[in-house]
């Protein structure tokens, strides 16, 4: 049973075995939902350089046909995922779809297309000023604005200090969100301005309950994907097992509240590569 190379671990909690358990007793009724930067891909100094794992398309290909669907729920627009995560036109995704924008977008590979709403139009306007914001808030030289369409992101991990550099900002940036109706959502070195009432939490949530799914594994590495966490923990209250999964231990509080901890995503490959295994044996 299992791939001797990836042999399928054994969560560290009780509600993680029985939500393992679960997906794999009926994988037909479980849902594997991941999020992307730091979970699929590595996360490297420009975001525009982020690629998926050599390995996540292989593995995600031999796992989603063995379960209901497998869900990419990320930050970055839903187009740029695909693209970044190689995911169009590959023969066994057909059951993966893509929520980009903590789900206000939606790609489909059965039809190869994105779903959308309107952007807010406070993330224009807040980006509008966000140049003289960053040279208001001492935050140095290195810092750098990510376009995201319906969201925007400063990062300031090339920044001299990278930290300081993202200490410095939260106030302003907390400031110019809250004049424009957006919300600011921190990361590992990286402050992003978004609509209010959309999160990972609400787009797994709403989104297992459409699939009917009995049993959800959600993988993550960051402070974004804490709402996702807080939505499998609802979700196993109501009766649906769950398995959290989190992809290094760079944020603390992610880490504390996983039942498997995984290196990062080459790791989180081996877990997917070890389901599709052990499915595929059962």
């Amino acid at each position: 049973m299992g791939n001797p190379d990836h042999p399928l671990p054994t969560p560290s909690t009780q509600a993680g075995r029985e939500g393992l358990a679960a997906l794999l007793a009926r994988p037909g009724r479980a849902v594997v939902a991941l999020d992307f930067d730091g979970t699929l891909a590595d996360i490297v100094p420009d975001p525009e350089q982020s690629r998926a794992h050599p390995g996540a398309v292989p593995a995600l290909s031999a796992l989603a046909p063995r379960v209901a669907s497998v869900a990419v729920i990320t930050g970055r627009p839903a187009a740029l995922a695909v693209r970044y995560g190689g995911f169009a036109g590959v023969p066994g995704l057909d059951h993966l779809v893509v929520l980009g924008h903590y789900g206000a977008e939606r790609w489909d590979a059965v039809t190869g297309t994105v779903e959308a709403p309107d952007p807010h139009p406070g993330v224009e306007a807040a980006l509008a000023e966000l140049p003289a914001v960053l040279e208001q808030s001492g935050a140095g030289s290195g810092t750098w604005i990510e376009e995201k369409g319906r969201a925007v992101a400063v990062h300031t991990r090339r920044a001299s200090a990278p930290q300081a550099a993202f200490d410095a900002l939260r106030g302003p940036l907390g400031d110019l969100a809250a004049r424009h109706g957006l919300i600011v959502e921190p990361g590992r070195l990286v402050l992003e301005l978004r609509p209010p009432g959309v999160d990972k939490g609400v787009a797994l949530t709403e989104y297992v309950r459409a699939t009917g799914a009995e049993a959800v594994l959600y993988a993550g590495d960051d402070l974004g994907d804490l709402a996702a966490y807080a939505a499998v923990e609802e979700l196993r209250t109501a009766g649906t097992a769950g398995l959290l999964v989190c992809s290094g231990t760079e944020v603390p509080e992610l880490a504390e509240r996983a039942d498997l901890l995984v290196s990062g995503p080459a790791e989180v490959v081996g877990l997917l590569e070890a389901l599709a295994q052990q499915l595929g044996t059962s």
